[in-house]
C-alpha cells in the first residue's frame, strides 16, 4: 500500500518538475521580443500552452505507460493557474468559471496543434493553427517562426528517450534568431 504511494508522489513530483522546466522555457524573453509574441498574460500562459503540448505530445508517443504522468502534468498546469489566479485577486466565486476557461484553451489548442502536425503540410498547417491560436490576429509574420520552433522541438524531444524525460534531463532547441 505505501509502495504505490511513494510511487505516486514520486510520479506527481515528477510531473510538476516537467511542468517547471518547460515554463521556464515559455518564459524566454526570446519569444517575447524576436517572435513577437505578446508579453501579457494571455501571450504567456499561450506558450505555457504551447509547451505543454510540446510535452505531452512526446509523452502521448510512450501510450498508455506515461498515462498518469500526462495527467499528472495536467494537474500540475490547473493548480499553477489556480494559484496565478488566486495571487492576481480572482476571488474563489470567479476561479472555477476561469480554470474552466484555461481547460477549454488548453483542449483546443492540443486539438489544433495535434492536427497540424498530422497534416500533410504540417509547417503551413502548424503557422495557421499557431497564428489563429498564439497571435490571435491575421497579420502574424513570426507565426511561421514559432511553428518552425515546435515543429524543432518536437523532433528533438522525439529523441529523448522517457527515462531522459522523466529525469528532466531534455533540452528544448535553441532559437532560429532569423526567425
Amino acid at each position: 500500500m505505501f509502495g504505490r504511494l511513494a510511487a505516486g508522489m514520486a510520479s506527481k513530483k515528477t510531473a510538476y518538475a516537467i511542468y517547471g522546466k518547460l515554463v521556464a522555457q515559455a518564459r524566454q524573453p526570446d519569444f517575447y521580443t524576436d517572435y513577437d509574441v505578446a508579453d501579457t498574460l494571455d501571450g504567456r500562459f499561450d506558450m505555457i500552452l504551447v509547451h505543454m503540448f510540446l510535452i505531452q505530445n512526446r509523452l502521448g508517443r510512450d501510450g498508455d505507460v506515461t498515462a498518469k504522468l500526462r495527467q499528472q502534468l495536467q494537474e500540475a498546469m490547473v493548480a499553477d493557474m489556480d494559484r496565478s489566479l488566486r495571487e492576481m485577486g480572482v476571488g474563489d466565486m470567479g476561479i472555477g468559471r476561469e480554470v474552466k476557461k484555461m481547460g477549454v484553451a488548453w483542449f483546443g489548442r492540443l486539438k489544433a496543434y495535434g492536427a497540424a502536425l498530422e497534416a500533410e503540410d504540417k509547417v503551413t498547417a502548424l503557422t495557421e493553427a499557431v497564428r489563429r491560436n498564439l497571435y490571435k490576429r491575421d497579420n502574424a509574420p513570426k507565426a511561421s517562426a514559432v511553428a518552425q520552433y515546435m515543429i524543432s522541438a518536437q523532433e528533438k524531444l522525439a529523441g529523448y528517450s522517457l527515462a531522459e524525460m522523466k529525469s528532466i534531463s531534455f533540452e528544448f532547441p535553441a532559437f532560429d534568431k532569423r526567425g
